[in-house]
């Protein structure tokens, strides 16, 4: 008997004798919760560990709709987390299970309490294997997101007339995109986009192969693109000499940073509804090159829509905590940088099931467009000039 049951017992004795209605009333009902039977929690006959062998040894589409990948490549994944010690298997948890929870949860919204019915662990566990998955994506930052070698012109440029020679200096895209957060009212009104709703403003370069080359992620709702990328600047992001990226009109034209001309049709629906099989289609040099510039730029905008097809949580407010909710599109982007690496494909994003209600989406801005012209940079606008005039003259020759 422990010590507290003595004194429990001791302290009854005591006022059986002065209170018998204290002991006829009160007394079971404190015993009956001290010495309720608790049921286990965690009852199925599947474990997570055979949760996740069931499904990867079933049909691949099941899957690709519960971990976003086919079976192959999240065998791969886990190898390679295991080969290169990201992560380690545990007695409890090995690696293919962590990995099948964490790719769950961005699938489908999850919270700790359904990743505790679904793998059969303890709240604590769930928590634990979650965090140690955030814990690796510096690591895997470093490892999978690189910048393109600026040597090098991209195939996509380099063997398409329309692109070369005039961006054979150019090296990817850079865009903003906002994804939603919940956070409490006190701390919301920074985070407030100008549609009224909440998120986070992630900036993104890609390369013309829709990988992913730079992430920032963190910079509230009511933050401009611009703003974003002039701190990433200062935090260290860097164009190598000679080269730029390609950026919508929500960012300084610069000769690091080449914009479309402001006030000329830019975005490809633009261009369709005039039709592009007349000769004639083009205004001028600036209509020119503001279509050749939005075919190459709408690689990000690609980007970023084959990742939220991948991982759904990112169009949705989630329940973790803020700190949480920052570094989940990173994750995501990462991991399916490794994906796409690992030779995972993306055509059958489109036919998944939707484990996210629709109406829980979250109505988001879709781009800065009206950074001020008059703080341009005269060397961008010079550039851009000469890039135009260049690709108007082989256009009309």
């Amino acid at each position: 008997m422990t010590s507290w049951e003595e004194d429990l017992n001791r302290f009854l004795l005591e006022e059986e004798e002065e209170d018998d209605e204290f002991f006829s009333i009160i007394v079971p009902a404190v015993l009956s919760c001290l010495y309720e039977d608790k049921r286990p929690e965690h009852t199925s006959s599947l474990s997570g560990a055979n949760k996740v062998e069931e499904i990867l040894e079933g049909h691949e589409n099941w899957c690709k709709a519960e971990f976003r990948m086919e079976p192959e490549v999240f065998r791969a994944v886990a190898n390679l987390l295991r080969e290169e010690n990201f992560l380690r298997d545990t007695r409890g948890v090995r690696i293919e299970e962590q990995l099948g929870m964490f790719m769950f949860m961005l699938s489908h919204h999850a919270s700790t309490e359904r990743l505790k019915k679904e793998f059969q662990h303890s709240g604590e566990t769930i928590h634990r294997k979650i965090n140690e998955v955030f814990d690796i994506i510096p690591a895997l930052t470093h490892r999978f997101v690189k910048l393109p070698n600026p040597n090098q012109t991209h195939v996509k440029i380099a063997s398409n007339p329309r692109y070369m020679p005039f961006f054979q200096n150019c090296i990817g895209a850079i865009d903003g995109t906002h994804i939603p957060i919940t956070i409490a009212e006190d701390r919301a009104a920074p985070y407030r986009n100008r549609k009224g709703t909440l998120s986070q403003n992630v900036m993104c370069a890609c390369d013309f192969d829709l990988n992913f080359t730079f992430i920032s992620c963190g910079w509230e709702g009511s933050a401009s693109d611009a703003g974003v990328l002039r701190s990433a600047l200062r935090k260290g992001f860097h164009v190598p000499a000679g080269k730029f990226y390609l950026v919508d009109g929500g960012y300084a034209n610069t000769p690091s940073f080449i914009a479309p001309y402001r006030g000329v049709r830019y975005h490809l629906s633009e261009f369709r509804r005039r039709g592009s099989s007349q000769r004639n289609e083009y205004a001028n040099y600036k209509e020119l090159f503001n279509h050749r510039h939005a075919q190459l730029r709408n690689h990000i905008e690609r980007a970023f829509g084959v990742l939220k097809k991948r991982f759904p949580i990112l169009k949705v407010g989630t329940f973790y905590p803020i700190e949480t909710q920052i570094k989940i599109p990173a994750a995501a982007a990462i991991f399916r940088n490794v994906i796409r690496g690992l030779n995972g494909r993306e055509d059958w994003l489109d036919n998944q099931p939707n484990h996210i209600n629709p109406s829980d989406y979250v109505d988001l801005p879709e781009g800065d467009n009206n950074y001020p012209s008059d703080i341009e940079s005269n060397d961008g606008n010079s550039l851009r000039d000469q890039i135009a005039h260049q690709m108007w003259a082989a256009y009309n020759n």
